[in-house]
């Protein structure tokens, strides 16, 4: 039993494992064989049958599996034989196989394939998931069976999985009254249930706050190939004959750094920052404001002052106080070089005489030519030399392999969820095949914004398992043959999802529970940010940054420009994560129900508080469509971002004074970092590595926030 995969409910975090094996325990129930997501897959490392699973596959498994689920837990708590670590935590780990498959391919497809049927499938059973989930959480005679094996009796894993399952059920409530174990399940099951309803408003209120505009002047700005792209997107949304720009999940827009027309940004921007607060079917306030109250709720059962306090027992930071420490000694000088950044970029638009006050739908457009004037660098001259196949396969691909000795070979005959998707198998140095890796490149209309990586198999020495890892991307689709070109910054997203893929990769657990990316939330961003420092290592930039047209290689001189450049606008990127950090932590550390307001009014106070209220600089997530916090797993979790960061600047450094990212050193980084997962002490573990505790200063000096 382990959790879902990162787009899974957030209400459901405890349940349930992507396990695709055979189920060790005995099962009284027949399965129903023409079921697909029922069968142990028969393709290579289980790998889902995506041809043969179809939306009426999945109640009918569901139903399955929380029956025999139900069977396998009941057996084990009363089991009459002295408890031990076999009969009861290995039993607790191998057990909900069938439930652990279904739902493992459902949460990936709900995420990035979903569809009104997925949609109502997944509103109707997240209540029915979280009571199943209290169901063995709650359980203070199976808990009291944990407790009763002697720790001192168990080494390695067994005794890590033992203390992980001991924790989780004390988080959980295991030893709650039975009067607060119902109020529990309550609470649960109606946050499973807003939760659900909130990721399905969002959804609808991004498709909804689509931009479209009259006339390809309007675009002014943007490439030809990208007019015509928001031409087709138009036609294939109705509007034949107009242009639309679709809304991604942050705040601010791509296209706010290519559009010429003043009006024309700010009723993108609007429509992003608006999205979710118009009082339609996609307004989400409402639903955010009770399940901030609910969580509240939640922690003062748990004896706890506040949500935060209550989420954080597990993290690397364990309180919420040095998580804030953390954000408020980036934020003052983040904010100080956001401000001028905002004075620089007030000069120019004065010097162009354009007579207005900056204001958020600015500036990306003005600090592209604030960057341009100061670095000669402009996103329109190196973006040719970023195509996306190229990066993925010389760039990324090719990192791998000579930092890490990995190898791909594309694989045309595994099945996929959508013809976008592609497939990889992956091989070690040696030559040894060792996972499959899926890839899905483009947005569409029905997958969640952002990126992510998450495994569809989890790997596991215990049960013989190898990762099958997949990749989810947001990237516009190219249109009439034309190529597919990324801006720098889309070029680092890939190498940091990339860095998960890694983490899952080189998993080296006995245990699903405790393998690969399974850690706490502000340790799993370190490996993905690490590896975004491998988009500027110089051998690797030079083979994957060839100009599409010319198949010239970058020149010096623009690798130059953007290594210059690296820490422009670090004020404002910076501020943005911090204002949507804090903005986490304020609304998880409210103690009393009475200090919680409208959601407009809250954040506005909580911003101002912490002095994060920047009019051009907004919260990268503004409250409504914060999905991280309502909709994820992320709630009194997005300091981790940061945390994570903190903890990149501190390997980052050591790199360099060791020689770079050296085979050697990568393998060192396996050794301490990307192989051990969940299952040593990771504060420990990092010390190990680069020889000294987290430090703040890496983090200012790298970021360019210092003097």
């Amino acid at each position: 039993m382990n959790s879902f995969s990162k787009i899974a409910s957030a209400g459901c975090l405890l349940l349930f494992s992507t396990l695709l094996v055979e189920n060790v325990n005995a099962q009284n129930t027949t399965a129903p064989m023409n079921n697909p997501l029922l069968q142990r897959s028969t393709l290579q490392y289980q790998t889902p049958p995506f041809d043969k699973i179809k939306d009426e596959h999945f109640k009918p498994a569901f139903d399955y599996g929380l029956k025999v689920h139900d069977e396998e837990i009941e057996k084990i708590t009363n089991n009459t034989a002295k408890p031990t670590f076999e009969n009861t935590v290995l039993a607790l780990e191998t057990c909900g196989v069938d439930l652990g498959r279904a739902t493992g391919v459902f949460y990936n497809l709900s995420g990035s394939n979903t569809n009104p049927t997925l949609q109502a499938i997944e509103a109707e059973y997240a209540p029915i998931f979280s009571a199943h989930n209290d169901k063995i959480y709650l359980n203070s005679k199976l808990y009291n069976r944990i407790k009763c094996i002697p720790l001192s009796s168990l080494k390695g894993e067994d005794k890590k999985l033992t203390e992980y399952y001991l924790q989780q059920f004390e988080l959980a409530g295991a030893n709650l009254s039975e009067a607060d174990k119902e109020k529990m399940k309550k609470i649960n099951e109606e946050l499973a249930t807003l939760s659900t309803l909130y990721s399905n408003k969002l959804l609808t209120a991004r498709k909804n706050a689509a931009v479209f505009f009259d006339a390809a002047s309007d675009l002014a700005g943007l490439t030809p190939d990208e007019i015509a792209a928001a031409k087709a997107n138009a036609t294939a949304a109705g509007q034949d004959g107009k242009y639309m720009i679709a809304i991604i999940n942050t705040t601010q827009q791509p296209v706010l750094m290519s559009l010429t027309n003043r009006a024309s940004r700010e009723k993108v921007f609007k429509a992003s920052w608006y999205r979710a607060e118009k009082g339609d079917e996609g307004d989400t306030r409402e639903t955010l404001e009770k399940m901030a109250k609910l969580r509240l709720q939640k922690a003062k059962l748990m004896g706890k002052k506040s949500f935060a306090e209550w989420k954080l027992q597990d993290q690397m930071a364990q309180t919420p106080a040095p998580a804030m420490d953390l954000l408020a000694k980036i934020a003052k000088p983040a904010v100080a070089k956001a401000n001028e950044e905002a004075k620089d970029i007030q000069a120019l638009i004065d010097a162009q005489n354009g007579g207005f006050k900056l204001e958020p739908w600015d500036w990306d457009y003005y600090s592209e030519q604030v960057r341009k004037a100061k670095y000669d660098l402009d996103e329109s001259q190196i973006k040719p030399y970023f195509e996306i196949g190229s990066v993925l396969e010389k760039g990324v691909f090719f990192a791998a392999k000579q930092m890490y000795g990995l190898t791909f070979k594309e694989r045309n005959d595994l099945p996929v969820y959508n013809s976008d998707v592609k497939v990889y198998e992956v091989f070690n140095d040696k030559g040894t095949s060792i996972a499959i890796y899926y890839l899905d490149f483009y947005a569409r209309d029905n997958k969640n914004g952002g990126a992510w990586m998450s495994n569809l198999v989890n790997q596991s020495h215990y049960l013989n398992q190898k990762p099958v890892i997949v990749n989810v991307y947001n990237f516009a689709k190219p249109v009439n043959g034309n190529p597919s070109l990324i801006s720098f910054d889309d070029v680092t997203t890939l190498f940091h999802e990339f860095g998960h893929t890694l983490h899952g990769l080189f998993a080296n657990q006995k245990y699903v529970t405790l393998s690969g990316t399974a850690v706490p939330r502000d340790y799993v961003e370190f490996p993905s940010q690490i590896n975004e420092h491998a988009a500027l290592d110089p051998t690797v930039l030079k083979n994957y940054a060839v100009h599409y047209q010319t198949k010239q290689a970058i020149p010096q001189e623009l690798i130059d420009k953007i290594k210059k450049a690296d820490t422009f606008n670090k004020g404002y990127v910076v501020t943005e994560l911090l204002a949507a950090a804090t903005l986490d932590m304020a609304w998880h550390s409210v103690e009393k129900e009475s200090d919680f307001k409208p959601t407009l009014d809250f954040e506005k106070e909580a911003l101002q508080k912490y002095g994060l209220l920047v009019n051009e600089v907004p919260t990268r997530y503004h409250s409504p469509y914060f999905a991280h916090i309502w909709g994820g797993g992320y709630s009194a979790g997005y300091y981790a971002y940061t945390w994570s960061k903190t903890l990149d600047y501190n390997a980052y450094d050591w790199f360099e004074a060791n020689g770079g990212m050296t085979r050697k050193n990568c393998d060192r980084f396996v050794k301490y970092i990307l192989s051990v997962g969940n299952s040593v002490d990771l504060n420990k573990a990092f010390k190990e590595f680069i020889g000294h505790d987290m430090k703040i200063e890496p983090y200012l000096k790298n970021a360019g926030l210092t003097k």
